[in-house]
């Protein structure tokens, strides 16, 4: 039996690792060339030479019905994650764009160990019981990951047991920072109900994982206080839990990559943070003056140790309230929406009341308030009653504010450059989380393989965007969106290949649903 279950589990992970890398390969390495076409009920490509076809449904979210296959010696056979990897690869070490010309000897291994990283987390689910919590369980619940990366659970050593998807439950470390070198801003008091500090000394929780990575040297200015007595739940971000007893969420730094990113806070992002926290009060107010489903996750502190830049931002912990904190209806994450199954019995009655729920606060916080915020499928929980009835926004990390309608002046230079976007950028960082990482995702969900229903939920979200668009003049480039404008799709393959930054990540064009 064990065999067998080791079995399911490797082929579901090539499975969703293949679908993965060829969504991508669709995006940004044929797709950009001019070699894609449709032959239905197939997709034809070309890469790295090899002319491939995928049975695909759900539009823009590109999802595969069967397996993907090659042409080889005039017969179609199989194609393996492992085979497109090296069609990627001479493709991208060849080929234009981002990276193009160089070698990367990561990329391989990257996709293998994302690969085993699922068929490692199928396994621990089939023996781990989900949280009762209807929130958490669906924090969990995303063990593909981001369904347009290459690598999308690739994380290096050490990970297992504390990965969400696998139902983790695990105790924070408590540590003891010597008052004088405490760092911290804002309210934090939710972190001085996880123990008791010795005298002279501030509490400091620490995720075990980043302690572990650290190498963490304690003296008398940093002290080891041992373990919570109770275990934290993870969410889907990894590096964020829920404290059942101080009834926050904590987020922490991890020197890990996940995804583009290293999960690290940076200074400037602790401060950036509370400093949100602030401004955008007045704003979220608006917003749910407007549209009264709409909610907000505040972070309103942050601790650290002041010792060193190292320890500052590899220590710091932000305070975040929970979703139940702000919620009437029961909170799901949307990327637990957009994996499915979603089965309702009025699919467009459904999907018109969600793009007014998601969609609207995003366009007005944008058009309205001159803020960016970051609606991706981790960052929105929507509250469900019958009907999608709330919006609940989180992770001020990526919110941003629009060069030019904010005055900054008081902050430090670097807070106040981490904290704008110029409107273009912004424009184009919306659009992307909103309509192609998010609404893609859900309306194909929603639609099944049904290509008139995903049509008419499309329709549909025109009309709710359109009726909002005139009631605020039909600015430019809302209205060049609902006239079918392409998409910025954000180009993780290629900047995974490139080996950069996530935030020098650029974008391809793809077709507008909305047309």
């Amino acid at each position: 039996m064990d065999s067998l279950v080791l079995d399911a589990s490797s082929a579901l992970a090539e499975n969703a690792t293949l679908a993965a890398l060829l969504r991508c390969c669709v995006r940004e390495v044929a797709g950009v060339r001019g070699l894609v076409w449709p032959a239905p009920p197939y997709l034809l490509l070309r890469v790295g030479g090899a002319l491939l076809r995928a049975r695909t449904y759900g539009g823009a979210a590109l999802r595969f019905e069967g397996t993907p296959e090659r042409l080889e010696g005039g017969l179609w056979r199989p194609l393996t994650s492992e085979e497109l990897v090296r069609l990627a690869e001479a493709e991208l070490g060849a080929g234009e764009g981002v990276g193009a010309g160089a070698a990367n000897p990561e990329f391989a291994a990257q996709v293998a160990a994302s690969r085993e990283a699922i068929a490692a987390i199928v396994r621990a689910r089939g023996e781990a019981a989900p949280p009762t919590d209807p929130w958490l369980a669906s924090e969990q619940a995303l063990v593909y990951g981001h369904p347009f990366h290459p690598s999308p659970k690739s994380r290096g050593e050490g990970w297992l047991r504390y990965a969400p998807e696998t139902h983790a439950e695990f105790p924070l470390r408590l540590l003891g920072v010597r008052a004088d070198v405490a760092a911290q801003k804002g309210e934090v008091s939710a972190l001085d109900r996880l123990g008791q500090a010795p005298p002279g000394y501030v509490l400091l929780p620490a995720h075990p994982w980043q302690l572990d990575l650290l190498g963490v040297t304690f003296d008398d200015r940093l002290v080891d206080l041992g373990e919570t007595a109770w275990p934290v739940t993870p969410t889907s971000s990894v590096r964020t839990v829920y404290d059942p007893v101080s009834g926050v969420c904590l987020k922490f730094s991890l020197d890990v990559r996940i995804t583009n990113c290293v999960r690290k806070n940076a200074w400037y992002e602790l401060a950036g943070a509370v400093e949100l926290t602030s401004r955008l009060a007045p704003v979220f107010a608006g917003v749910a003056a407007r549209f009264p489903g709409t909610r907000w996750l505040r972070e309103p502190g942050y601790r650290s140790a002041a010792l060193g830049p190292r320890l500052l931002e590899g220590l710091g912990v932000i305070v975040r309230e929970s979703p139940w904190t702000v919620a009437k209806a029961t909170p799901v994450l949307a990327g637990a929406l957009a994996a499915g199954p979603l089965e309702v019995a009025d699919p467009v009655a459904w999907w018109s009341a969600y793009v007014s729920a998601v969609a609207l606060p995003v366009l007005d916080a944008y058009f309205t308030h001159g803020v960016v915020l970051e609606p991706h499928l981790q960052n929105v929980l929507v509250g469900i009653d019958g009907l999608p009835r709330e919006a609940i926004f989180r992770d001020l990390e990526g919110t941003k504010l629009v060069a030019g309608r904010h005055d900054l002046a008081g902050l430090e230079p670097r807070v106040a450059e981490a904290l704008t976007y110029d409107a273009e950028r912004g424009w184009a960082r919306v659009v992307y989380c909103l309509v192609v990482n998010h609404l893609t995702e859900i309306a194909a969900t929603l639609a099944g393989g049904r290509d008139g229903l995903l049509r008419e939920l499309w329709r549909v979200a025109g009309k709710v965007v359109g009726d909002y668009a005139d009631s605020i003049g039909r600015p430019l480039p809302l209205s060049d969106l609902l006239a079918g404008a392409p998409l910025p799709a954000k180009a993780n393959l290629s900047v995974r290949w490139a080996r950069h930054a996530d935030r020098a990540a650029g974008y391809v064009p793809i077709a507008n649903p909305l047309a």
